[in-house]
């Protein structure tokens, strides 16, 4: 039977407000639920800090008519905030154990729903009805660039992202061009980035062996490509940071089985030196390039080839000493 959401305040007695940034209380409410401490397996670190809370709650400029989406709930310090300010939070949790956690704490605030899931079974168009909708969340460090991607390439989009993630994370989500990463240019794509705090390791449960940072990411109305263009920008991308130490050239037509000839015809219409790398580049130099290849598309080497065996192709067996033809080949993500 599929997981069905908790319905808010289903507890039978309104608990006492809690203060989960008291590390005390926090794990006398674990204890309580039979928790020795938060789940290592899924990469769990409460945030115990006050000042690291409120530094996400105000980076998401929350009003009373807006829809926000949490994943990762944990217990619940950041869900309350949220439903302090939101006129509706959904809260992803998919820790069964820390459920009843999150729903105790929760319960006081019928503006919240939690969906017991994990984030990639969830329809994310169908949670506010497609309504305008801020995500804001403390995301699990290992699983941080998975999430990013769900929530960007979701439908509709959220407005606004504030995350907590871990530091290094957080410097490549902002990164400028020298510096730029698959990942940065993948959130600049979608909006305009930047560290709004840093957050040391103390300010979580357990604390974490690196420092966090808090990002807010202020989505484009408009994306700068279509579907079609998005995919092939994603597609060069990977292909040219699969070698991001070579130049983009080399790079784009061994990874993308391309004729050396049609890269720099892209790279010519671009305004692109053809001794840059992939880590050089703006997200204009990426967009042009684009645009050059939905001008001139892409032609593998190995498509040309199998095209040409077609036309050549005997009634006769091939030689069994004879290799055999290579198909279409790239870069593993």
């Amino acid at each position: 039977m599929p997981d069905q959401p908790i319905a808010p305040g289903a507890a039978p007695e309104t608990p006492p407000a809690l203060d989960l940034t008291d590390i005390g209380a926090l794990k006398a409410l674990l204890r309580r639920h039979g928790l020795a401490q938060p789940n290592k397996r899924l990469g769990q670190h409460l945030l115990v800090s006050r000042k690291a809370l409120d530094a996400v709650v105000s980076a998401a400029e929350l009003a009373s008519g807006d829809n926000a989406l949490e994943v990762g709930a944990g217990p619940g310090a950041l869900t309350v905030e949220l439903a302090r300010r939101a006129g509706r939070v959904a809260a992803i949790e998919m820790d069964r154990d820390i459920l009843p956690v999150l729903a105790e704490v929760t319960a006081p605030y019928p503006n919240v729903e939690i969906i017991p899931r994990d984030l990639l079974r969830v329809d994310l168009g169908a949670v506010f009805g497609g309504q305008p909708y801020k995500f804001v969340a403390n995301l699990p460090y290992y699983i941080t660039a998975l999430i990013l991607r769900r929530i960007l390439e979701a439908r509709p989009r959220p407005t606004r992202l504030v995350v907590m993630t871990q530091r290094e994370v957080a410097e490549r989500m902002v990164a400028e061009p020298g510096e730029l990463s698959l990942l940065g240019l993948s959130v600049r794509f979608y909006g305009q980035p930047r560290i709004v705090a840093l957050v040391p390791a103390s300010a979580f449960y357990p604390p974490p062996k690196v420092e966090s940072a808090v990002v807010r990411v202020d989505i484009f109305e408009r994306l700068p490509l279509d579907d079609a263009g998005r995919d092939l920008l994603f597609s060069l991308a990977h292909a040219a940071f699969a070698g991001k130490r070579k130049q983009i050239h080399n790079s784009l037509a061994r990874n993308l089985r391309l004729a050396p000839e049609q890269v720099s015809r892209w790279l010519a219409a671009s305004e692109i030196e053809v001794e840059r790398r992939a880590q050089s580049l703006s997200l204009d130099d990426w967009l042009r390039l684009t645009h050059a290849a939905l001008a001139d598309p892409p032609r593998p080497i190995a498509a040309i080839g199998e095209r040409v065996r077609t036309r050549r192709q005997q009634p006769q067996r091939p030689h069994p000493t004879a290799p055999a033809p290579t198909g279409r080949g790239g870069a593993e993500d």
